[in-house]
């Protein structure tokens, strides 16, 4: 930028140096006295754009109105941060009891508060720099003249208008600052929250500044010691800097020993011990009080954190005192820089339910909850910090910016927590299992909304099955082997005969056995049933029969088991669900000869017609089969395709709207021939009672489904009790 430069002399011998920048409608004056050079007063306008600058800040850039603490709180960390640069690059040296801190401090009376670091400081031209020209970046700034010395991962701040959030609750701030630069002027500097402001020498003696907020009338709330002591809490607990918070003129005290002593205590009074062995107390005026950790679980190594560590942390951070069941520590320093842990907490309720915590960081600077851009949305049910200093964040730190490096740390993050979990199933199989049931819908919900959780995770589900047991997928994919029953236990010789051998219309001998290649060509091709249960108390029967048969089924309670074994089936070909009752395997029917099967299809046929006509139902299909439990007289079974095409109605109909016989199509009735009931109705299609039995019949197979409907289960209960009162005739 050109200047000129103007050398007069005074009538007192003193030299004044005026420095005018071009295109500038501000000026600064410098004066030599006594060969120093000083600040002289000065009035000038900021350098920005728009006249409405401070209503977009106030209102737009930063939503929330206490975010300032962060923002002032942050710049104090990097003035600290920039000066131990300093120190190591051997350009300043820091003194021996140095000790970088932020200090706070509220004074409700003139209702203003301070922020106050010993840090890099700012000279005049750095005010100028920094704070008139809006928008410029100081820790840009330093990072590109030190690029080469100095790591940038460790400046917290990379935007100008950090300072400027001030305003959002200010009516005026104040900024005093002395550069640690030898020689170096302190500055004074003030504004309105207009564009108008006035820099002069200050009166500043620590390297360091201060900035003074004089606070809107609506927002005094913040110069509150508890107040203040909340938001900082929330935004800065683990900054990398301490920082101490303070009443100004506080009359407050406490008691230490005199062996606590600091040098900047002020002593009110001294107690002496009651016994000669006790030691000298001192009354102090109250301390600023220290509200943050500057090493925080997640900045340790793993190998470095105790169990205890991990649940004291999950304590103080969640303030849940429930134990979690297990975490993920995440420390990645190549291709990003990220640091985390990520807890699982115990989930026992529907996932629709459930709201977890993932705490966003940036150089452990409190940026958000749960950016969804960078925490996968299965994550949200998880509580948790993650910190990652390489987030391309907006000015306000409040979101980010468009960046497919957002993608990768998500993906990255996907990736971890499938490894832990897998891990766990492979080597810690026990502990897998009694985490299972409070964990599978964070993970289910998780495989429904990554592919690539899905991928990871598809071998490591868990199914429990009707003993309680817990199976992998792949162990639930072998066949449910059962003993064969010789035939059955009904089946006649005769039956047995007429079953052993097929001839063609020459009288020969057909083999119907096939090549071993045709069979293993069909067995491939064969899906591979999983069955399934919703509902251990209405699918009892079904479940004994299956136990019976020495059959397996896995239990499916939770709303999100529907869609996550729809998307288990789409991406793995040959497997299918099937609920228990969906139909009747050939494992529970008695063996007949083909005589007795075309006995049974024209017994069927014939009380088929009786049971449309009674029942009034059209569209109901009715079997009659012979079943090896001769206990069970009548079930309903309801093809898995139509009663998922039913659950899917109910799910997307409007309330009120009627499903009428929608889906009924895939119900059929069966009926077993080996039931003494059945057998009467067979033989006595018009008997006088038939039409009573038919009905009962079908709403004891209609129970073990679900409850009746208010009218049906009326007429049951009647008809039951008309029952009851013919066994009395």
């Amino acid at each position: 930028m050109s200047a000129k430069f103007f050398l007069t002399f005074s009538e007192n011998g003193l030299t004044l140096i005026v420095i005018r920048k071009k295109n500038s409608n501000c000026s600064i004056d410098l004066q030599l006295q006594k060969g120093v050079i000083i600040v002289a007063e000065k009035h000038g306008s900021l350098s920005i754009n728009s006249e409405n600058i401070f209503p977009i800040i106030k209102k737009w850039l930063y939503s929330d109105h206490d975010i300032f603490f962060r923002e002032l709180i942050s710049n104090g960390c990097d003035a600290i941060t920039k000066l131990k640069k300093l120190d190591m690059m051997g350009e300043y040296t820091l003194p021996e009891d140095y000790k970088g801190k932020i200090e706070v401090i509220v004074n409700p009376e003139e209702k203003t508060l301070k922020f106050i670091d010993n840090g890099i400081g700012m000279t005049a031209d750095e005010v100028e720099e920094y704070i008139n020209q809006i928008a410029f970046s100081g820790a840009t700034d330093f990072i590109e003249k030190y690029k080469d010395k100095t790591n940038e991962d460790q400046i917290i701040g990379h935007f100008g208008l950090g300072f400027y959030s001030a305003f959002m609750v200010a009516n005026e701030v104040h900024i005093d600052t002395l550069s640690w630069q030898k020689d170096a002027k302190p500055v004074h500097w003030e504004c309105d929250g207009g564009t108008e402001f006035d820099m002069t020498e200050g009166t500043k003696t620590d390297v360091g500044t201060t900035i003074t907020l004089f606070l809107n009338e609506d927002v005094l709330e913040f110069c509150n010691e508890y107040r203040a002591r909340e938001v900082i809490k929330k935004y800065c607990s683990f900054m990398p800097t301490e920082i101490y918070l303070s009443r100004e003129n506080t009359t407050e005290t406490q008691t230490i020993k005199a062996s606590e002593k600091l040098d900047t205590d002020v002593v009110i009074e001294e107690i002496k011990p009651e016994k000669e062995e006790d030691e000298l107390k001192l009354k102090i005026r109250k301390r600023p009080e220290l509200l943050n950790e500057t090493q925080p679980l997640w900045m340790k190594h793993p190998n470095e954190c105790t169990k205890e560590e991990y649940l004291e942390f999950y304590r103080k951070v969640f303030q849940d005192y429930k134990e979690p069941l297990f975490w993920i520590h995440l420390n990645m320093d190549y291709p990003f820089n990220l640091k985390g842990i990520l807890y699982f907490p115990k989930i026992n309720m529907e996932y629709e339910s459930i709201e977890g915590v993932i705490k966003l960081y940036n150089n452990q600077v409190f940026i958000a909850d749960n950016i969804k851009e960078v925490i996968p949305e299965f994550l949200m049910l998880l509580k948790g910090v993650i910190d990652c200093p390489d987030l391309p964040l907006n000015v306000s730190r409040s979101a980010l910016q468009n960046d497919g490096f957002v993608k990768k740390i998500s993906d990255y993050i996907t990736k971890k927590v499938a490894d832990k979990l897998s891990g766990m199933c492979k080597t810690e199989k026990e502990e897998y299992d009694k985490y299972w049931d409070d964990i599978s819908p964070f993970i289910k919900f998780g495989c429904l909304k990554e592919d690539k959780f899905c991928e990871k995770m598809t071998d490591y589900i868990l199914f429990k099955n009707l003993d309680g047991k817990y199976l992998t997928l792949p162990e639930c994919l072998e066949v449910n082997k059962t003993d064969p029953d010789e035939a059955g236990e009904n089946e006649t010789e005769e039956e047995k005969a007429s079953d052993a051998e097929v001839v063609d219309e020459n009288g020969n001998v057909v083999s119907e056995e096939k090549p071993d290649s045709e069979e293993n060509a069909e067995e491939e091709k064969k899906e591979k049933i999983i069955y399934y249960v919703t509902d251990e108390k209405q699918q009892a029967q079904y479940i004994n029969m299956f136990k019976a048969a020495k059959m397996d089924a896995v239990i499916l309670t939770h709303n999100i088991d529907q869609p996550f074994i729809s998307q288990l089936e789409a991406k793995n070909e040959g497997i299918k669900f099937m609920r228990i009752d969906a139909d009747l395997t050939d494992t529970f029917k008695a063996k007949t000869s083909k005589k007795a099967e075309k006995e049974l299809s024209d017994a069927a046929e014939a009380i088929s017609k009786v049971m449309k006509k009674v029942l009034k139902k059209d569209k109901i299909a009715v079997k009659v089969e012979k079943l090896k439990n001769r206990k069970i007289a009548s079930m309903v079974t309801l093809s898995e395709e139509s009663r998922r095409m039913q659950d899917m109605m109910k799910m997307y109909s409007m309330p009120g709207m009627d499903m009428g016989e929608f889906g009924k199509e895939g119900e059929t009735l069966i009926l077993n021939a080996n039931h003494p009931l059945v057998e009467y109705v067979m033989q006595n299609t018009d008997g006088k009672n038939v039409d009573m039995i038919c009905e009962q019949l079908y709403d004891l197979a209609l129970l073990q489904h679900a409850p009746l409907e208010p009218e049906a289960m009326a007429k049951f209960v009647q008809r039951s009790n008309d029952i009851m009162m013919l066994l009395t005739k």
